[in-house]
């Protein structure tokens, strides 16, 4: 799996929203909390914001925060807003794609890769990133040595 810089910009500027406690945040103090460079991070915030992920406010006392609480805002709703469907292939959902002979089973492998990306992405969500506390399954599986090989 290959995440692009958005996704990880995105995803660690919505936990600073999440450690923020609802206040606002700035997009100048996510951007130097997190070492994101700032313009990125404003086309970020604004894919987020569309999504309805986080809300914005301009003005002295404004800035960005969450739209919903932490609880309820997975790693998978972050990556999607920002990159898409959590796979595909050549732009293509799993279940589109067709493979002829020896490659029959390709499509199948897929499916069952973006089904382990969302059990995953799906049950962590920004309250847990934000106070470290990850479900014991993830915890679990990066724990074991094997997970920390490529």
């Amino acid at each position: 799996m290959r995440l692009s810089a958005r996704v990880d910009y995105a995803l660690r500027a919505a936990a600073e929203l999440s450690a923020a406690s609802g206040g606002p945040v700035t997009a100048e103090q996510l951007a130097r909390s997190q070492a994101i460079p700032g313009k990125f991070l404003e086309n970020i915030l604004t894919q987020l914001r569309r999504a309805g992920l986080v809300r914005s406010q301009r003005g002295p006392v404004g800035g960005y925060w969450l739209a919903r609480p932490a609880a309820e805002i997975s790693l998978a709703d972050i990556i999607r807003a920002v990159d898409g469907p959590l796979a595909n292939v050549r732009g293509e959902r799993p279940e589109d794609v067709d493979y002829d002979g020896a490659a029959r089973s390709l499509q199948m492998v897929w499916i069952a890769l973006r089904a382990s990306e969302r059990s995953i992405l799906e049950s962590v969500n920004l309250e847990h990133l934000s106070t470290g506390k990850l479900p014991d399954s993830v915890r679990r599986l990066a724990e074991d040595p094997d997970a920390w090989m490529s």
